[in-house]
């Protein structure tokens, strides 16, 4: 895991347009010129159908969650909302899933959906817009307004 590469905030539906990038160190992701190996994600648990994994919605789409035996614990359910982050990664099927390498219950926090979608929004515009569309980003030439 290279871990100078940070985990991207995103939502699952973008994460339909990442690509595998062959890169020393692990699986790296890529959106446009944007590397990653980690994604962040927030939504509501919605189904748990076996031992093995939950699937997570965070209204853009729907992904299932891969957990590392350290971090099964029983008291994830349908309904709660929660952050995850971890691998993004493609099954041998080419079914995408995330390995979960951190998963806080987010429930009890008010406007929490709202908020997560201004952050993503925020994370774009002033970190990942130029890389995702292709472009290289120069912060001496970029006034965070186009």
């Amino acid at each position: 895991m290279d871990y100078s590469l940070g985990a991207v905030k995103v939502l699952i539906a973008q994460l339909q347009a990442a690509q595998e990038v062959p890169r020393t160190g692990g699986v790296t992701m890529s959106l446009g010129s944007l590397l990653f190996q980690r994604a962040w994600l927030q939504g509501i648990i919605v189904e748990s159908p076996d031992q093995e994994s939950l699937w997570l919605d965070d209204g853009s789409g729907v992904l299932k969650l891969v957990f590392v035996k350290d971090l099964k614990m029983p008291s994830w359910k349908p309904g709660m909302y929660v952050l995850v982050i971890g691998a993004y990664l493609f099954a041998s099927t080419g079914v995408p899933f995330l390995k979960v390498h951190k998963i806080v219950d987010l429930s009890f926090y008010s406007n929490r959906e709202a908020l997560w979608h201004l952050e993503v929004i925020e994370a774009h515009q002033l970190f990942y817009r130029h890389s995702i569309n292709g472009h290289s980003y120069d912060a001496t030439t970029d006034d965070g307004l186009s």
